[in-house]
């Protein structure tokens, strides 16, 4: 998920920012297990306030939260489940462990948010879109994909061509690590050559169409194709 959310929730506290920017600082230093804690801590309260001051906090890594739902959903690795279906030959159901036992792919890009901000060369680690199409049996008639995630709110398009690219994960690792709840996990989508918001996040549903349905910001004014340096009026240098 991404960018700036327009919800309802109560106002967060000048204490609070500081107490998760004092929380922030010896994240780092003391381990990645505090900085995971830091991060919970930071998506939760960004997902109550309405100012959007939140959302300029960097989290872990570099990275900021945003969110359209109401709170930060959560799925175990037992729970979890992600759905193919649509215009497929072959409907499926996996597992988190499923997933894991596909091939892997590892790819380094760098983040861009079209905001603005940047987090370089940032590890993602999972299963290519393109292996779970192919496995699915894609039908003659099929033009795109439409994303849904286990937040409830939030939707995502590719185009069949994008999603056949190889640079298109369903990842189940972040920065070396299980993609925590604040950042999607245990799985999202990570279209590295396109602006974050397309990565969505808590991937819950993969449903083949005849036609591109816009996702979550498009009738809010975002670019469908979304490519960095290409999209949304911005001249970002590209991922890579």
């Amino acid at each position: 998920m991404t960018e700036h959310a327009d919800r309802e929730g109560r106002p967060v506290g000048r204490r609070v920012i500081l107490g998760i920017l004092g929380l922030g600082a010896v994240a780092v230093p003391v381990g990645g297990r505090l900085q995971d804690v830091t991060d919970g801590l930071l998506a939760t309260v960004s997902s109550k306030d309405p100012t959007g001051l939140t959302g300029l906090l960097p989290g872990g890594g570099g990275f900021r939260f945003y969110s359209v739902a109401d709170s930060i959903p959560h799925r175990s690795s037992a729970d979890y489940r992600l759905t193919v279906n649509g215009l497929v030959d072959r409907p499926a159901t996996y597992t988190l462990e499923e997933l894991k036992a596909m091939p892997r792919t590892r790819l380094v890009r760098d983040v861009q948010c079209v905001t603005g901000w940047r987090v370089p060369q940032t590890p993602f680690a999972g299963v290519r879109l393109s292996h779970l199409l192919e496995t699915a049996g894609v039908k003659p008639e099929a033009r795109a994909l439409h994303l849904t995630c286990f937040d409830g709110v939030y939707t995502e398009s590719l185009t069949l061509e994008q999603a056949r690219r190889p640079d298109m994960l369903v990842a189940y690792e972040m920065q070396d690590k299980p993609v925590t709840a604040a950042h999607g996990g245990p799985v999202r989508l990570y279209a590295a050559p396109m602006y974050f918001y397309k990565s969505a996040k808590w991937l819950a549903g993969i449903t083949v169409t005849d036609r591109v349905i816009p996702g979550y910001w498009e009738p809010r004014g975002y670019d469908i194709d979304a490519w960095v340096g290409r999209s949304n009026g911005r001249d970002d240098d590209s991922t890579g």
